[in-house]
């Protein structure tokens, strides 16, 4: 046999060709990169989502906050000078009610109260008429979630039911809670205030907190919270 015969030989029984082995490990580095790919890839758009969503909750909850520390910031008091009877029933239909209550456990205040801020729905300047502003909660026709509505209405027009509102708005979904906090006088935090019934009437809290939590779809045990605080222009003067 010829010396060229013997390397042809020699080669093909010990390189050329790969092992069972060499391919399943190959396959095995194949895979782990691909995965690594793809778990980089899915975590990189997770991330992108939930920085998003959290992005426009932010958006959701500072505009709910600017309207209503807006309304707050104009609330009206009247008082009666000399014998005006417009100023007599503006005395007599003011007020400034908050109320404690719960839908399935969870915080779902409401407050009403008179001010000047009022919201035209048809596009055109604001009224700057006086007007009864009515927060109000519902849950969700199509989800757990609570629904804020921010109703306007003439303060001579009596309405007996939150329903019966009809230019109420949506200022806001996805609320997992919304809580108002009022602060007296000494500082005392409480859960409700009514201006028809403190001694004296005709009281306004001196300050007044909002708390609003929001359903983190990504982390349902832990939603994301907003806080703020407004002291009430007119804090310490009765009618």
């Amino acid at each position: 046999m010829s010396i060229n015969s013997d390397v042809n030989l020699k080669n093909a029984k010990n390189g050329w060709g790969f092992t069972l082995i060499e391919i399943l490990i190959a396959l095995a580095i194949f895979s782990i990169i691909v995965s690594t790919i793809y778990t980089s890839y899915t975590g990189t758009f997770r991330i992108l989502n939930e920085t998003e969503s959290q992005t426009e909750i932010h958006g959701i909850a500072r505009i709910a906050m600017e309207r209503m520390l807006e309304d707050l910031e104009s609330v009206y008091i009247p008082k009666n000078i000399g014998d005006s009877q417009q100023e007599k029933n503006a005395v007599e239909l003011f007020q400034f009610v908050g109320e404690d209550r719960e839908i399935k456990g969870r915080n779902a205040d409401i407050l009403r109260f008179v001010s000047r801020a009022k919201v035209s729905l048809n596009g055109q300047e604001q009224d700057t008429g006086i007007s009864e502003i009515v927060y109000y909660v519902k849950q969700n026709s199509q989800g757990e979630d609570l629904v804020l509505y921010r109703g306007d209405k003439p303060m001579f027009k009596k309405i007996s039911e939150l329903e019966e509102i009809s230019d109420s708005l949506v200022l806001c979904e996805n609320l997992m809670s919304i809580n108002f906090t009022y602060y007296n006088e000494d500082n005392e935090a409480l859960e409700s205030w009514d201006s028809t019934s403190l001694d004296p009437k005709n009281k306004l809290p001196r300050m007044i907190s909002i708390a609003m939590e929001f359903i983190n779809a990504s982390h349902p045990k832990r939603p994301i919270k907003f806080m703020t605080s407004l002291a009430l222009p007119i804090e310490r003067e009765y009618l």
